[in-house]
């Protein structure tokens, strides 16, 4: 047993890290968004960032559904179906454009999002030039993302860790020329780190389908050998799959959205303080992402491959894995609080703020990361809707609801807790903890029960 658990956590170890690379990459290219609008003007900087949030809702939620092809070339790459690959990869295609064109339309014609920010009119203004420009970037990102999944299910992640790589050089220059205006280029100020966003998305989707075209190891799938229409039965089976991960994306990030929204209330300290923590908190959500991706798909080749058992033990080893190393991180969290706020802020009332806020995030991250990668198991035996709704009860239903009543309203649950006060953002950051408690605790028994069940089901 030792030796099975030592052989496969080196080989989530060996998927995970190029992915973790890749999505560091993603999020180092939206703060220098953020630091290059931010040199331009305060208005052009928050005009990126309303702008940034709003795509990156409407991006989260159709990439969810491209994502189910993950799973389904994983179990197919386990049982040596190669051809079926390629099919399964030109359907997505088909499905990555419909998503696309819905995409452009919600982001070309902004107002319902504008008029949900209320932003004063300058700020509106630049929000809806930023808008439209990298309304162009989501349908090359939707189809670089069939590469993704398709790249991962089929353990060749490194591929693309580089090309991300290059998406992040490629947005430096590129920002420079269409912010401030170089070579010909118009200035445009924030807005132009849309249109460095569209070029550097289809500069990418461009190299991932030409490796993917030109490398020897994608020739037996047959991606590129036939033409395939779209195939109603085989979408409909993408949709039941993709939808529900798309949807449990949603829940995830509006959750994070509406904290920020109800925080807003209590002032800048307050936010600030919010800000700073769910800063913390998004960059170890990534390595829960990274290690979770790499147990979806090993125990997806792994039930391709008729061994229910090893499929299993995968799952239990990568959330294994994730919960040591989170527990290690929140003990570190817990005692450099004061180190790690003082490098976010020098403002006394943020950092008083924010270091209350670390204690609770310490633990935050433990259940956060370590359902991730139990969600992540699940979909590697194609099932994301008891997740999704899992997710919903929990992050809306007891993150959000009982956040505000122990954050902001003075209801008899603040009072049964003894709070003569609400609790502002930390009453907020309790009810998450306690969401994340509950959801890791009912996936976690629904994983055993669904991974017993297939390993029964072949003894």
């Amino acid at each position: 047993m030792t030796s099975a658990v030592s052989r496969i956590a080196k080989a989530v170890v060996r998927l995970a890290w190029p992915v973790l690379v890749a999505q560091l990459a993603v999020i180092a290219s939206g703060v220098l968004d953020t630091v290059m609008a931010g040199r331009y003007s305060a208005v052009d900087l928050a005009a990126v960032g309303i702008g940034a949030s709003v795509y990156f809702s409407v991006f989260i939620g159709l990439m969810g559904v491209v994502q189910a092809l993950s799973p389904i070339a994983a179990q197919l790459f386990g049982g040596k179906q190669l051809e079926r690959i390629g099919e399964e990869t030109r359907q997505t295609v088909w499905l990555a454009l419909g998503l696309g064109a819905l995409g452009v339309l919600l982001l070309a014609f902004p107002e319902p999002f504008l008029r949900l920010a209320g932003a004063p009119p300058e700020v509106e203004a630049r929000t809806r030039a930023y808008l439209q420009g990298i309304a162009w970037a989501l349908p090359a990102m939707l189809l670089f993302r069939v590469f993704f999944a398709l790249t991962t299910a089929v353990s060749r992640p490194r591929a693309v860790m580089a090309i991300n790589l290059v998406y992040l050089a490629a947005k430096i220059p590129l920002n420079a020329l269409f912010i401030y205006g170089a070579l010909g280029a118009p200035e445009l100020g924030g807005p132009g780190c849309a249109v460095a966003t569209a070029i550097a998305s289809w500069l990418i989707f461009a190299l991932a389908w030409i490796y993917c075209a030109k490398h020897p190891f994608y020739a037996p799938f047959r991606i590129f050998g036939r033409w395939s229409w779209p195939h109603l039965p085989t979408l409909w089976s993408h949709l039941k799959l993709g939808v529900p991960i798309g949807l449990a994306f949603f829940v995830e990030v509006t959750s994070f959205t509406f904290m920020a929204l109800f925080l807003a209330r209590l002032g800048a300290a307050t936010s600030a303080g919010h800000q700073i923590a769910s800063n913390v908190t998004a960059v170890l959500y990534m390595f829960g992402l990274a290690i979770g991706n790499a147990t979806a798909v090993l125990t997806a080749q792994a039930i391709g491959a008729g061994n229910p058992r090893e499929a299993r033990h995968t799952g239990l080893t990568g959330i294994g894995m994730m919960f040591a190393i989170s527990a290690c991180g929140g003990v570190a969290i817990f005692l450099t609080a004061h180190q790690i706020v003082f490098l976010y802020t020098r403002d006394l009332a943020v950092q008083s703020i924010a270091i209350q806020l670390m204690a609770y995030i310490a633990f935050f991250q433990l259940f956060d990361t370590s359902q991730v990668v139990i969600v992540n198991a699940l979909r590697g035996y194609k099932i994301a809707f008891i997740p999704m709704l899992v997710y919903t009860a929990a992050l809306w239903g007891i993150g959000l609801g009982g956040g505000y009543a122990l954050g902001l309203d003075r209801l008899e649950a603040a009072n049964a807790l003894g709070l003569a006060t609400p609790m502002g953002a930390a009453g907020f950051w309790l009810a998450g903890v306690a969401s994340l408690v509950v959801a890791a605790t009912i996936l976690f028994a629904y994983f055993m029960h669904v991974s017993l069940r297939h390993e029964n089901a072949l003894a």
